[in-house]
């Protein structure tokens, strides 16, 4: 019953503060068995992922709106409903019997019987549900893969139904998690031992050198890898980024949206800890986090300043060999690893591109005569992408794209990609290659 209970809270918090699904949890799991954190994260993730599917379903048998109903009701009929249609390791009964329950914790006991009758019938029609209306597609797509409407039509105008489906459906998966290898300090092959050694399961990355894909985990910080600076965790998305610019040895690097470090600490690695990398971030406490990272990896070429993207540093000015700028975004390519962010308007994305701009254009001033300006994201909206890259060079004609070579299927690039969870296995992210030629 905790789990489920723990669940609810973490849902309820998100919903009423605010909160963030993964930064909620981190305080929810504590206490809770192994197995039980196991099953409240894959609760509240589950139901996040699948909550228009989860309310399209539950309004067939609900006589009453669920946006009408007193909180937490709502959350605990999702609760019910995402264990009975997708959790096949827990019984029906099971699922209903501890929703009721949870009702009745949460102090709406009276309703117990609601939750009751809504998830029975829930169970007796599993096998024939309600079809939903396809007549419309983008509708369609966004009540089956539980996305905002407007994304699905934005997906469809840039990949076509196949495509937009297929991103849509990996967004709901749960991927992985992604380790790199520190290896200023080990070989991959050391850390799978060590890792091993404590009962996780490792896979290397099919065509990134020194990643591990990491199974079984639990809490990631308190592995001897971890904790001994053999690893650090990052998508393969945000490592790729840092191989695109080819740092050498002794590079000057400015790293101007830093935080939490981890395009810091792979620079590092790439440079052989031989360098120097300024790693910049608006708050101390997230400055903090780079510092910690780059002591527990043992990297000294890292020092971070507290910086603004927005405002210029006189002292900077055509001092650095590579800039990266991982700008502030819509965060759409990591819908996988958060799932709340289905939950953000559209109209609240118009002001990014403005950002990202003014924090581009700064930062190419911090670019050296013949040095690299690289521009990421963790979004696949062009807008927030090639369009910002494009006017940028648009006005800045001593900067023009270039041409990198990353491992794998991907390849050369013509100074610019998209990388596609569906077709790469990775977060959607943006890179763009950028050279100052005066």
């Amino acid at each position: 019953m905790s789990a489920r209970k723990e669940a609810l809270a973490v849902l309820t918090a998100c919903r009423v503060r605010g909160a963030w699904a993964d930064a909620a949890l981190g305080t929810h799991l504590k206490g809770l068995s192994p197995a039980d954190a196991g099953l409240c994260s894959r609760i509240v993730y589950g139901v996040i992922q699948n909550e228009t599917l989860l309310d399209f379903y539950l309004s067939q048998f609900c006589s009453q709106k669920l946006d009408r109903l007193q909180p937490p009701l709502a959350d605990v009929l999702r609760i019910g409903a995402y264990q009975i249609l997708f959790l096949d390791r827990v019984p029906d009964s099971a699922a209903v019997h501890t929703s009721v329950e949870l009702a009745r914790s949460a102090g709406r006991g009276q309703a117990a019987g609601l939750v009751n009758a809504v998830l029975r019938r829930l169970c007796r029609e599993k096998g024939a549900l309600p079809a939903i209306p396809d007549r419309d597609e983008a509708k369609y797509l966004s009540i089956r893969y539980s996305h905002p409407k407007w994304l699905v039509k934005r997906l469809l105008a840039l990949l076509g139904r196949e495509g937009a489906e297929a991103f849509l459906a990996n967004s709901n998966n749960q991927p992985s998690a992604a380790a790199q290898v520190n290896t200023c300090r080990c070989s991959a092959e050391e850390a799978a031992k060590v890792l091993e050694s404590e009962g996780v399961r490792t896979a290397a990355h099919p065509w990134l050198p020194d990643c591990l894909f990491l199974l079984g985990t639990g809490d990631l910080e308190r592995l001897q890898a971890f904790q001994n600076g053999m690893i650090y965790i990052q998508d393969p998305a945000a490592r790729l980024a840092v191989l695109a610019a080819e740092l050498r040895p002794e590079s000057r690097v400015l790293d101007v949206c830093a935080a939490p470090g981890g395009k810091s600490f792979a620079a590092a690695i790439a440079m052989g800890d031989r360098g120097e990398i300024v790693s910049c971030d608006l708050h101390e406490n997230k400055l903090k986090r780079i510092q910690e990272g780059a002591a527990r990896l043992d990297l000294t070429s890292i020092r971070t300043e507290a910086a603004d993207g927005r405002d210029f540093r006189k002292e900077w000015k055509d001092t650095f060999d590579l800039v990266l700028v991982d700008a502030p975004c819509s965060g759409l390519g990591i819908l996988r690893k958060k799932p709340d962010i289905r939950r953000k308007k559209a109209d609240s994305l118009f002001p990014l591109p403005v950002v990202q701009s003014a924090i581009l254009e700064n930062a190419a001033r911090y670019v050296r005569p013949g040095g690299t300006l690289l521009y990421s994201t963790c979004t696949i909206l062009p807008e927030e992408n090639e369009e910002v890259t494009g006017a940028f060079l648009g006005t800045h004609p001593e900067f023009s794209r270039e041409r990198f070579t990353l491992p794998g299927p991907i390849g050369q690039v013509e100074g610019h990609t998209t990388l596609w969870p569906h077709l790469h296995d990775t977060d959607g992210f943006y890179i763009c290659r950028m050279t100052r030629r005066i």
